[in-house]
């Protein structure tokens, strides 16, 4: 691969305090001054004696698996699968999360909408393209231009259960949204369901995953800066966490 031609699009969010996410991290800096008390007091020095009274900065987080751009297992929907035991983040093959991408473009669905098999096969007539086994299918919904915004996690399109089962029948194992969801947005769902209570409405995409295994990438990023639908690879690589639920991800998009 010539690295002149070589073109990364970073497909993440930032973890950031300031993010407008049901459950933004909670970030605190310690920066150098700080850092060389720290090292004095660990190694029998004074803080003096590092150049410029200076040493490491560190930063303390406190958040979920599922805080900023990260990777859903299937032990995230359910404790099983198909009557398994569910596979956690650290489980799953590395092989899943490198693949051919294949950007879906909802950006012009209003928010709550909910994307059915035949939006996806309008697309790829459109396309003229057909899913392949572990192609990696990203939904641009737009809505991380909403990051910093009080409703983000309410204005996305969102996946049906029947579109994430299609998909997965595609042999799809990692489909991933710009949205805070993979479903529509959740006070929709219980508005909903509290009109009609009934199956298949709540977290219906998402226990899509009881009978087969995939993996959800949530909070995705810039996918308005790719320029072609197909034709690109995508790697986003989890964050092995033994038992977890999840994983952070900085995917990206490589094109050459």
């Amino acid at each position: 691969m010539n690295r002149n031609q070589l073109r990364i699009i970073d497909l993440s969010v930032p973890l950031d305090s300031e993010a407008k996410e049901p459950f933004p991290p909670q970030i605190s800096y310690s920066e150098h001054k700080e850092g060389a008390e720290q090292a004095a007091q660990l190694l029998g020095l004074k803080a003096e004696d590092f150049p410029d009274g200076e040493a490491w900065a560190v930063e303390t987080i406190t958040l979920s698996t599922h805080t900023g751009t990260h990777v859903d297992a299937p032990w995230h929907y359910a404790s099983k699968t198909n009557g398994e035991r569910s596979r956690t983040i650290d489980e799953l093959p590395l092989e899943w999360f490198y693949g051919n991408g294949v950007l879906f473009d909802f950006s012009m669905k209003a928010e709550g909408y909910e994307i059915q098999i035949e939006d996806l096969e309008s697309q790829l007539k459109e396309m003229n393209y057909e899913l392949k086994p572990y192609d990696i299918v990203l939904i641009r919904t737009d809505a991380d231009k909403k990051y910093y915004q009080e409703n983000y996690a309410s204005v996305h399109a969102g996946v049906s259960a029947d579109a994430t089962k299609w998909l997965m029948s595609k042999g799809i194992k990692v489909m991933g949204t710009d949205g805070w969801g993979w479903d529509i947005p959740l006070y929709l769902q219980a508005k909903d369901y509290l009109q009609n209570p009934r199956e298949g409405v709540l977290w219906a995409a998402h226990f899509a995953g009881k009978e087969q295994e995939y993996c959800q990438i949530e909070k995705l990023a810039n996918l308005d800066q790719l320029p072609q639908r197909f034709g690109f690879k995508v790697a986003v690589f989890p964050v092995k966490i033994k038992g977890a639920s999840g994983g952070w991800a900085r995917p990206v998009a490589i094109f050459d």
